[in-house]
Protein backbone atom coordinates (compact mmCIF):
# COMPACT_ATOMS: atom_id res chain seq x y z
CA UNK A 1 0.00 0.00 0.00
CA UNK A 2 1.29 3.45 -0.89
CA UNK A 3 2.00 6.05 2.19
CA UNK A 4 -1.36 7.37 2.58
CA UNK A 5 -2.31 10.83 4.37
CA UNK A 6 -4.68 10.30 6.95
CA UNK A 7 -6.86 12.48 9.09
CA UNK A 8 -7.90 11.10 12.11
CA UNK A 9 -10.67 13.04 13.82
CA UNK A 10 -11.22 12.83 17.79
CA UNK A 11 -12.40 15.11 20.37
CA UNK A 12 -9.38 14.49 22.54
CA UNK A 13 -5.77 13.35 21.48
CA UNK A 14 -4.12 11.95 24.82
CA UNK A 15 -3.44 9.11 26.53
CA UNK A 16 -4.99 10.45 30.20
CA UNK A 17 -8.13 11.18 28.75
CA UNK A 18 -9.49 8.14 28.90
CA UNK A 19 -9.55 4.91 27.32
CA UNK A 20 -11.10 5.36 23.86
CA UNK A 21 -8.57 8.35 23.67
CA UNK A 22 -5.88 6.00 24.55
CA UNK A 23 -6.86 3.61 21.76
CA UNK A 24 -6.72 6.78 18.97
CA UNK A 25 -2.92 7.62 20.32
CA UNK A 26 -1.88 4.06 20.39
CA UNK A 27 -3.40 3.19 17.24
CA UNK A 28 -1.64 6.20 15.53
CA UNK A 29 1.37 5.25 16.87
CA UNK A 30 1.65 2.46 14.82
CA UNK A 31 -0.11 4.18 11.68
CA UNK A 32 2.36 7.05 11.73
CA UNK A 33 5.31 4.06 11.02
CA UNK A 34 4.01 3.48 7.46
CA UNK A 35 1.59 6.75 6.61
CA UNK A 36 1.26 10.21 7.35
CA UNK A 37 -1.34 11.67 10.14
CA UNK A 38 -2.69 14.48 11.08
CA UNK A 39 -4.93 14.67 14.15
CA UNK A 40 -8.11 17.14 14.14
CA UNK A 41 -9.35 17.37 17.93
CA UNK A 42 -10.74 20.45 20.04
CA UNK A 43 -7.79 19.21 22.67
CA UNK A 44 -4.19 17.74 22.26
CA UNK A 45 -2.54 16.58 25.05
CA UNK A 46 0.44 18.72 25.88
CA UNK A 47 2.02 15.42 28.16
CA UNK A 48 1.14 13.41 25.18
CA UNK A 49 5.02 11.52 23.81
CA UNK A 50 3.48 11.05 20.39
CA UNK A 51 4.13 14.82 18.48
CA UNK A 52 1.34 14.75 15.07
CA UNK A 53 -0.02 17.70 13.18
CA UNK A 54 -2.56 19.11 14.70
CA UNK A 55 -5.28 21.09 13.32
CA UNK A 56 -8.10 22.45 16.38
CA UNK A 57 -11.36 22.46 16.15
CA UNK A 58 -12.36 24.15 18.76
CA UNK A 59 -15.69 26.25 19.93
CA UNK A 60 -17.03 28.19 22.45
CA UNK A 61 -16.66 26.48 26.34
CA UNK A 62 -20.12 27.70 27.09
CA UNK A 63 -22.12 26.55 24.38
CA UNK A 64 -24.46 23.05 25.36
CA UNK A 65 -22.64 20.09 24.74
CA UNK A 66 -24.78 19.13 22.15
CA UNK A 67 -24.45 22.22 20.19
CA UNK A 68 -20.47 22.22 20.60
CA UNK A 69 -20.85 18.36 19.24
CA UNK A 70 -22.83 19.68 16.22
CA UNK A 71 -20.16 22.31 15.24
CA UNK A 72 -17.89 20.12 16.01
CA UNK A 73 -18.98 17.76 13.33
CA UNK A 74 -19.70 20.44 10.98
CA UNK A 75 -16.19 22.04 11.24
CA UNK A 76 -14.57 18.36 10.95
CA UNK A 77 -16.26 17.58 7.78
CA UNK A 78 -14.87 21.07 5.87
CA UNK A 79 -11.82 20.40 7.29
CA UNK A 80 -11.50 16.72 5.90
CA UNK A 81 -13.47 17.32 2.87
CA UNK A 82 -9.88 17.90 0.68
CA UNK A 83 -6.58 16.33 0.73
CA UNK A 84 -6.49 13.24 2.93
CA UNK A 85 -7.23 9.61 1.37
CA UNK A 86 -8.49 8.09 4.58
CA UNK A 87 -10.55 10.22 7.00
CA UNK A 88 -10.37 7.80 10.36
CA UNK A 89 -13.09 9.76 12.94
CA UNK A 90 -13.86 8.41 16.21
CA UNK A 91 -16.84 11.48 16.81
CA UNK A 92 -20.26 11.38 16.49
CA UNK A 93 -20.64 13.28 12.69
CA UNK A 94 -20.89 12.12 8.85
CA UNK A 95 -16.81 13.10 7.86
CA UNK A 96 -15.29 9.45 8.58
CA UNK A 97 -14.68 6.78 5.60
CA UNK A 98 -13.87 4.98 8.93
CA UNK A 99 -16.32 5.23 11.87
CA UNK A 100 -15.47 4.08 15.03
CA UNK A 101 -18.10 3.56 17.66
CA UNK A 102 -16.56 3.19 21.10
CA UNK A 103 -19.79 3.92 23.11
CA UNK A 104 -23.51 2.61 23.90
CA UNK A 105 -25.22 4.27 20.29
CA UNK A 106 -27.39 7.01 21.25
CA UNK A 107 -30.22 5.20 19.36
CA UNK A 108 -29.62 2.46 21.19
CA UNK A 109 -30.31 4.64 24.15
CA UNK A 110 -33.42 6.41 23.64
CA UNK A 111 -35.16 4.17 21.18
CA UNK A 112 -34.00 0.60 22.44
CA UNK A 113 -33.16 0.55 25.82
CA UNK A 114 -36.41 0.52 28.32
CA UNK A 115 -37.35 3.89 29.82
CA UNK A 116 -39.97 6.55 31.41
CA UNK A 117 -42.77 7.17 28.93
CA UNK A 118 -42.58 10.74 29.64
CA UNK A 119 -38.74 10.92 29.01
CA UNK A 120 -39.01 8.70 25.40
CA UNK A 121 -41.89 11.43 24.50
CA UNK A 122 -39.81 14.26 25.96
CA UNK A 123 -36.96 12.71 23.46
CA UNK A 124 -38.88 13.74 20.44
CA UNK A 125 -38.94 16.90 21.06
CA UNK A 126 -35.70 17.65 22.51
CA UNK A 127 -33.52 19.41 20.48
CA UNK A 128 -30.09 18.04 22.07
CA UNK A 129 -31.57 14.49 21.59
CA UNK A 130 -33.01 14.90 17.76
CA UNK A 131 -29.37 16.54 17.24
CA UNK A 132 -27.30 13.54 18.50
CA UNK A 133 -29.55 11.12 16.80
CA UNK A 134 -29.41 13.15 13.80
CA UNK A 135 -25.46 12.62 13.88
CA UNK A 136 -25.22 9.15 14.99
CA UNK A 137 -27.86 8.76 11.90
CA UNK A 138 -26.03 10.43 9.29
CA UNK A 139 -22.37 8.43 10.66
CA UNK A 140 -23.64 5.30 10.48
CA UNK A 141 -25.76 5.29 7.08
CA UNK A 142 -24.39 2.64 4.49
CA UNK A 143 -22.44 4.10 1.51
CA UNK A 144 -20.36 2.94 -0.55
CA UNK A 145 -16.68 3.64 0.20
CA UNK A 146 -17.52 3.64 3.53
CA UNK A 147 -17.05 1.58 7.06
CA UNK A 148 -19.03 1.98 10.48
CA UNK A 149 -16.78 0.33 13.17
CA UNK A 150 -17.48 -1.55 16.47
CA UNK A 151 -14.97 -1.50 19.09
CA UNK A 152 -16.69 -4.82 20.88
CA UNK A 153 -18.92 -7.50 20.21
CA UNK A 154 -21.21 -5.75 22.90
CA UNK A 155 -21.48 -2.23 20.81
CA UNK A 156 -22.07 -4.23 17.62
CA UNK A 157 -24.86 -6.22 19.14
CA UNK A 158 -25.94 -3.03 20.01
CA UNK A 159 -26.23 -1.47 16.86
CA UNK A 160 -28.13 -4.05 14.93
CA UNK A 161 -30.90 -3.42 17.77
CA UNK A 162 -30.69 -0.13 16.63
CA UNK A 163 -31.06 0.23 13.41
CA UNK A 164 -32.32 -3.29 12.29
CA UNK A 165 -31.04 -6.83 11.86
CA UNK A 166 -29.30 -5.86 8.34
CA UNK A 167 -27.02 -3.63 10.03
CA UNK A 168 -23.45 -5.66 10.14
CA UNK A 169 -20.42 -4.06 11.03
CA UNK A 170 -16.95 -5.03 11.61
CA UNK A 171 -15.37 -5.48 15.14
CA UNK A 172 -12.13 -4.47 16.06
CA UNK A 173 -11.38 -4.28 19.67
CA UNK A 174 -8.25 -2.30 21.28
CA UNK A 175 -5.12 -3.68 21.20
CA UNK A 176 -2.46 -3.42 23.72
CA UNK A 177 1.53 -3.09 23.84
CA UNK A 178 4.00 -4.81 26.08
CA UNK A 179 5.69 -2.79 28.42
CA UNK A 180 8.61 -3.37 30.44
CA UNK A 181 7.39 -5.03 33.16
CA UNK A 182 11.00 -4.39 35.10
CA UNK A 183 9.53 -2.93 37.94
CA UNK A 184 10.53 -3.87 41.45
CA UNK A 185 11.60 -0.39 41.79
CA UNK A 186 8.33 1.29 40.95
CA UNK A 187 6.55 -1.43 42.87
CA UNK A 188 8.55 -0.43 46.31
CA UNK A 189 8.64 3.17 45.49
CA UNK A 190 5.07 3.52 44.98
CA UNK A 191 3.69 1.57 48.03
CA UNK A 192 6.29 3.21 50.14
CA UNK A 193 4.35 6.66 49.10
CA UNK A 194 0.78 4.66 49.55
CA UNK A 195 2.50 3.46 53.44
CA UNK A 196 1.80 0.07 52.09
CA UNK A 197 4.72 -2.57 52.36
CA UNK A 198 5.44 -5.39 49.87
CA UNK A 199 3.41 -7.87 52.15
CA UNK A 200 0.15 -6.13 51.23
CA UNK A 201 -2.13 -7.39 48.56
CA UNK A 202 -2.74 -4.68 46.70
CA UNK A 203 -5.51 -4.52 44.44
CA UNK A 204 -6.06 -1.46 41.64
CA UNK A 205 -8.85 0.04 39.50
CA UNK A 206 -8.17 2.33 36.73
CA UNK A 207 -10.55 4.43 35.57
CA UNK A 208 -11.87 8.03 34.52
CA UNK A 209 -15.10 7.65 36.24
CA UNK A 210 -14.04 5.12 38.91
CA UNK A 211 -18.13 5.14 40.90
CA UNK A 212 -19.15 3.75 36.97
CA UNK A 213 -16.56 1.27 36.66
CA UNK A 214 -17.21 -0.25 40.36
CA UNK A 215 -15.55 1.59 43.08
CA UNK A 216 -18.74 0.82 45.46
CA UNK A 217 -18.73 -2.97 44.72
CA UNK A 218 -14.79 -2.80 45.29
CA UNK A 219 -15.10 -0.94 48.25
CA UNK A 220 -17.92 -3.17 49.74
CA UNK A 221 -15.54 -6.56 48.68
CA UNK A 222 -12.51 -4.49 50.70
CA UNK A 223 -14.80 -4.55 53.98
CA UNK A 224 -14.70 -8.10 53.36
CA UNK A 225 -11.41 -8.88 53.52
CA UNK A 226 -8.13 -8.81 56.16
CA UNK A 227 -6.68 -5.70 56.68
CA UNK A 228 -3.47 -6.89 54.20
CA UNK A 229 -5.56 -6.21 51.51
CA UNK A 230 -5.87 -2.51 50.13
CA UNK A 231 -6.96 -0.77 47.03
CA UNK A 232 -5.47 1.81 44.86
CA UNK A 233 -7.57 3.67 42.57
CA UNK A 234 -6.25 5.91 39.63
CA UNK A 235 -8.01 8.66 37.71
CA UNK A 236 -10.25 9.04 40.98
CA UNK A 237 -11.54 13.29 40.81
CA UNK A 238 -12.80 15.32 44.20
CA UNK A 239 -16.07 13.02 43.80
CA UNK A 240 -14.20 9.91 43.96
CA UNK A 241 -12.26 11.09 47.20
CA UNK A 242 -15.42 12.45 48.56
CA UNK A 243 -17.54 9.44 47.96
CA UNK A 244 -14.62 7.16 49.94
CA UNK A 245 -14.16 9.62 52.75
CA UNK A 246 -17.76 11.01 53.28
CA UNK A 247 -19.45 7.91 53.27
CA UNK A 248 -19.88 6.07 56.80
CA UNK A 249 -19.35 2.77 55.81
CA UNK A 250 -16.08 3.65 54.10
CA UNK A 251 -14.56 5.69 56.86
CA UNK A 252 -12.51 2.82 58.73
CA UNK A 253 -10.83 2.60 55.16
CA UNK A 254 -8.40 5.68 55.49
CA UNK A 255 -5.16 3.40 55.42
CA UNK A 256 -6.73 0.91 53.04
CA UNK A 257 -7.57 3.14 49.90
CA UNK A 258 -5.64 5.24 48.09
CA UNK A 259 -6.79 7.67 44.93
CA UNK A 260 -4.41 8.91 42.55
CA UNK A 261 -5.43 11.56 39.76
CA UNK A 262 -5.51 11.09 36.42
CA UNK A 263 -2.52 10.24 34.91
CA UNK A 264 -1.03 9.52 31.42
CA UNK A 265 1.69 7.61 32.71
CA UNK A 266 -0.34 4.71 34.69
CA UNK A 267 2.55 1.72 34.39
CA UNK A 268 4.06 2.23 37.59
CA UNK A 269 0.70 1.68 39.20
CA UNK A 270 0.05 -1.47 37.28
CA UNK A 271 3.65 -2.72 38.62
CA UNK A 272 3.08 -1.89 41.98
CA UNK A 273 -0.23 -4.14 42.09
CA UNK A 274 -0.80 -7.74 42.85
CA UNK A 275 -4.44 -7.97 41.02
CA UNK A 276 -6.83 -6.09 38.77
CA UNK A 277 -10.30 -5.45 39.55
CA UNK A 278 -13.20 -4.18 36.96
CA UNK A 279 -16.26 -4.83 38.89
CA UNK A 280 -17.83 -1.82 35.97
CA UNK A 281 -21.78 -1.31 35.40
CA UNK A 282 -21.10 -0.36 31.88
CA UNK A 283 -18.03 -0.44 29.86
CA UNK A 284 -18.12 -0.46 26.05
CA UNK A 285 -15.05 -2.83 25.83
CA UNK A 286 -12.47 -2.22 28.88
CA UNK A 287 -9.04 -1.24 28.01
CA UNK A 288 -7.76 -0.89 31.38
CA UNK A 289 -8.42 -5.05 32.75
CA UNK A 290 -6.40 -5.64 28.93
CA UNK A 291 -3.55 -3.00 29.71
CA UNK A 292 -3.30 -5.04 33.61
CA UNK A 293 -2.98 -8.36 31.99
CA UNK A 294 -0.25 -6.97 29.73
CA UNK A 295 1.98 -6.27 33.09
CA UNK A 296 1.42 -9.81 34.00
CA UNK A 297 -1.71 -8.76 36.83
CA UNK A 298 -4.34 -11.44 36.97
CA UNK A 299 -8.06 -9.60 36.64
CA UNK A 300 -11.18 -10.27 37.91
CA UNK A 301 -14.09 -8.02 35.64
CA UNK A 302 -18.17 -7.76 35.37
CA UNK A 303 -20.24 -10.09 32.48
CA UNK A 304 -20.12 -9.96 28.97
CA UNK A 305 -23.61 -7.65 29.31
CA UNK A 306 -21.91 -4.78 31.32
CA UNK A 307 -18.22 -5.29 29.90
CA UNK A 308 -17.76 -5.62 26.37
CA UNK A 309 -14.34 -7.10 26.98
CA UNK A 310 -15.08 -9.89 28.94
CA UNK A 311 -16.42 -11.58 25.42
CA UNK A 312 -12.71 -11.88 24.37
CA UNK A 313 -11.56 -14.03 27.79
CA UNK A 314 -11.99 -17.43 28.65
CA UNK A 315 -13.65 -17.30 32.44
CA UNK A 316 -11.50 -19.03 34.83
CA UNK A 317 -8.58 -19.55 32.57
CA UNK A 318 -7.76 -15.89 31.60
CA UNK A 319 -9.31 -14.23 33.68
CA UNK A 320 -12.35 -14.35 36.76
CA UNK A 321 -15.80 -12.89 35.50
CA UNK A 322 -18.32 -12.21 37.83
CA UNK A 323 -21.83 -13.06 37.74
CA UNK A 324 -22.97 -9.99 38.20
CA UNK A 325 -20.72 -6.53 38.20
CA UNK A 326 -22.25 -5.74 41.82
CA UNK A 327 -21.84 -8.71 43.44
CA UNK A 328 -18.86 -7.64 46.44
CA UNK A 329 -19.27 -11.22 47.70
CA UNK A 330 -18.19 -13.08 45.02
CA UNK A 331 -15.49 -10.06 44.29
CA UNK A 332 -13.56 -10.82 47.35
CA UNK A 333 -14.07 -14.52 47.06
CA UNK A 334 -12.19 -14.16 43.86
CA UNK A 335 -9.89 -11.80 45.43
CA UNK A 336 -8.56 -13.92 48.15
CA UNK A 337 -8.47 -17.30 45.94
CA UNK A 338 -5.74 -15.73 44.11
CA UNK A 339 -3.97 -14.78 46.55
CA UNK A 340 -4.19 -18.28 48.16
CA UNK A 341 -3.65 -20.41 45.33
CA UNK A 342 -0.27 -19.45 43.51
CA UNK A 343 -1.37 -22.43 40.55
CA UNK A 344 -4.69 -20.51 39.75
CA UNK A 345 -2.87 -17.31 40.17
CA UNK A 346 -0.40 -18.33 37.66
CA UNK A 347 -2.70 -20.42 34.73
CA UNK A 348 -4.58 -16.68 35.18
CA UNK A 349 -1.23 -14.84 34.23
CA UNK A 350 -0.52 -16.92 31.33
CA UNK A 351 -4.28 -16.83 30.17
CA UNK A 352 -3.86 -12.95 29.93
CA UNK A 353 -0.50 -13.45 28.08
CA UNK A 354 -2.43 -15.51 25.37
CA UNK A 355 -5.24 -12.56 25.70
CA UNK A 356 -2.71 -9.94 25.36
CA UNK A 357 -1.07 -11.74 22.04
CA UNK A 358 -4.54 -11.72 20.63
CA UNK A 359 -4.55 -8.18 20.93
CA UNK A 360 -1.14 -6.91 19.92
CA UNK A 361 -1.39 -3.06 18.24
CA UNK A 362 0.30 -4.15 14.90
CA UNK A 363 -2.27 -6.85 14.23
CA UNK A 364 -5.46 -4.45 14.89
CA UNK A 365 -3.45 -2.08 12.75
CA UNK A 366 -3.57 -4.21 9.98
CA UNK A 367 -7.42 -4.81 10.34
CA UNK A 368 -7.88 -1.29 9.92
CA UNK A 369 -5.34 -0.88 7.00
CA UNK A 370 -7.25 -3.61 5.76
CA UNK A 371 -10.66 -1.48 5.64
CA UNK A 372 -8.78 1.15 4.30
CA UNK A 373 -8.12 -1.16 1.20
CA UNK A 374 -11.39 -2.06 1.06
CA UNK A 375 -12.84 1.92 0.85
CA UNK A 376 -9.79 3.13 -1.77
CA UNK A 377 -10.72 0.37 -3.64
CA UNK A 378 -14.69 1.37 -4.10
CA UNK A 379 -13.72 5.02 -4.18
CA UNK A 380 -12.03 3.90 -7.50
CA UNK A 381 -14.38 1.54 -8.89
CA UNK A 382 -17.08 4.98 -8.29
CA UNK A 383 -14.83 7.36 -10.23
CA UNK A 384 -14.29 4.87 -12.86
CA UNK A 385 -18.37 3.90 -13.28
CA UNK A 386 -18.87 7.81 -12.65
CA UNK A 387 -16.27 8.75 -15.71
CA UNK A 388 -17.47 6.15 -18.28
CA UNK A 389 -21.22 7.90 -18.12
Amino acid sequence: MPRLKIAFVVDRFGNRFGGAEAYGVALMRELTKCHDVTVLARDYDDACDLRLPFVPLRSWSRWPSWIRVLIFAIRARRATRNGYDIVHSHMNGWCGDIEVIHVTPVRFNWRVRPLPVLKRLLSYVSLRVQTYLGLEARRVARRPAHRTVAVSGLIAEQLRQAYGDSFICPVIPPGVSRPDTKGGAHRHVIREQMGWTNDDCVCLLVARNPLRKGLPTALKALAQLPETFKLLVVGGNASTREFIHKTAAYSHFSNRVRVVEETSDVAPYYLSADIYVHPTLNDSFGMAPLEAMSFGLPVILSPGHCCGFAQYVRDGQDALVLSHPEDAAQLAQFVLQIKDDAAWRERLVQGGNEVVDRHSWPKIADQYLELYRQVIAERTELATAESKT
